[in-house]
């Protein structure tokens, strides 16, 4: 372990697609690390595959990070503006002999793999370009590392503990490729030495790949930092998490209503814990994350506990930033159009009476259309049990009573309700479950009563009469 002031952690994706959540918890941990120990977090981008990087998925990455609150103290750094570095090394490990030139047509590597695996032999490379003593004509090279094939690399893995791997098992991998461009796991130490990375913290996807990085650091006369492989994170089923488990991108998660705090509250225990408790503050997180307490068996996705988790931190939201949230989600589905926005501190109330019930901004959205809307839509089996002739009465001797009450304060609807419903003998559901179709065309709201003190007298009126109208 370094010291506390020469921490230095990265978070490395390749911007070929969506921010994804198992992406996440690895930037989470790398974040949560450094700030722990009042290192450095550092943000790079793995962009040198031409075929795949979008800059399009480059900005996602960063706006993703930025809503989740995980800032980074340097980059964004790109490594296809690296290329001088890389090539640097490149030219060391030739001049070393530690690398070489290999001519051979991809048809070819396939041709000698089949053969091998046919004779009964591991599909390695078979190092014929090794010995070549010229260039071979009218083909660009790639290049080779001459890794070692007798003994064993050891990764001492700080979660995992020591894994070892035989060396007659690595293949002399390619570190850059004909066109120019370094490979994966060339690049990716190449950037880690020089950016002075002290801990590498990612996904257990990469273990296979360590042994050769562990070589090509040693050939170049590195140091390795120390690496902790960080337990996959899979389905319900058990199998790797994927897009038929559910939203696994950051961007899904945005569109769907969650809070950026539930999210990040929920990776940080997905595969971490301190003891029993479930809800963390940042600060919290920070303070108590250590990769001692990170485990080794893959953590389960489970959707209805992050779920759980947003609902809570909906319920302790502030509600002016609730309201501003919502409001954004109104005016992208076109509920409301610029200059009609509705009175910033009405929309308050709303969204106070509302949070009881909503798990996400999407469900409070929905539940606010109502009070928004002038005309709503009605659930067909409500209307068809709630709002029968034998109701339209009960409805226009409330009307009669509403119209003289001057506050529609809560205390004072109340009042009105349990005087008719005790009049004619009747259960307070018997009215309060048709008036609620009448506003909001559902039988599921927040209190009848804190409905019509937000939806205000007008609207209200207009629509327990435009019921009984229907129903007439």
């Amino acid at each position: 372990m370094g010291t506390l002031s020469s921490i230095r952690v990265r978070f490395a994706p390749s911007p070929t697609g969506a921010l994804h959540i198992g992406g996440v918890r690895t930037a989470l941990f790398n974040w949560l690390f450094a700030r722990h120990h009042g290192g450095k977090f550092i943000l790079r981008i793995e962009d040198t595959d031409q075929t795949r990087s979008t800059d399009e998925s480059i900005q996602i990455i960063l706006d993703g990070m930025k809503w989740l609150g995980l800032d980074w103290d340097e980059g964004p750094f790109r490594q296809t503006e690296r290329m001088a570095v890389y090539r640097e090394h490149i030219e060391r490990l030739l001049k070393a002999g530690k690398a070489y030139y290999c001519y051979c047509t991809p048809e070819e590597l396939e041709t000698r793999r089949k053969e091998a695996m046919a004779a009964g032999k591991p599909p390695k490379y078979d190092r014929k370009c090794r010995s070549l003593s010229a260039p071979v004509a009218g083909r660009t090279p790639a290049v080779r590392f001459l890794s070692s094939d007798e003994g064993q690399t050891v990764v001492l893995d700080l979660i995992r503990g020591a894994v070892t791997f035989e060396n007659q098992q690595l293949d002399d991998l390619i570190i850059q490729r004909s066109d120019g461009f370094p490979t994966y796991n060339f690049a990716v130490v190449v950037d880690d030495v020089t950016m002075n990375i002290s801990h590498v913290i990612r996904g257990d996807d990469h273990l296979n790949n360590t042994p050769r990085q562990i070589q090509l650091y040693r050939a170049l006369g590195y140091e390795p930092p120390e690496f902790a492989h960080l337990p996959m994170i899979l389905g319900s089923d058990k199998t790797k998490l994927s897009k038929r488990h559910g939203a696994t991108a950051v961007t899904e998660y945005i569109a769907l209503g969650y809070l950026p705090e539930a999210l990040v509250n929920y990776l940080a225990r997905l595969g971490w814990s301190h003891g029993d408790q479930e809800i963390f503050s940042d600060q919290e997180l920070i303070e108590k994350f250590s990769l001692e307490n990170v485990g080794k068996a893959p953590s389960i996705f489970n959707a209805e506990k992050l779920l759980w988790l947003n609902h809570h931190y909906i319920q302790q939201a502030d509600p002016g930033r609730l309201a501003e949230l919502v409001l954004d989600l109104l005016k992208k589905d076109g509920a409301i159009t610029a200059g009609k926005e509705p009175d910033l501190e009405w929309f308050k109330k709303l969204v106070k009476i509302l949070t009881e019930r909503s798990h996400t901004l999407a469900e409070m959205k929905t539940a606010a259309l109502p009070f928004i809307v002038d005309d709503i839509t009605m659930d067909e089996k409500a209307k068809a049990k709630h709002l029968t002739p034998d109701v339209a009465p009960l409805l226009s001797e409330l009307t009669t009573r509403l119209k003289s009450v001057e506050s529609f304060s809560h205390a004072e609807l109340e009042k009105v309700f349990n005087a008719l419903v005790a009049e004619k003998g009747l259960k307070l559901g018997k009215l309060a479950q048709p008036v609620r179709v009448a506003l909001t065309g559902g039988t599921v709201s927040p209190g009848i009563f804190e409905v019509i003190e937000v939806m205000g007298k007008e609207k209200t009126m207009k629509r327990i009469e435009a019921a009984i109208s229907m129903i007439k």
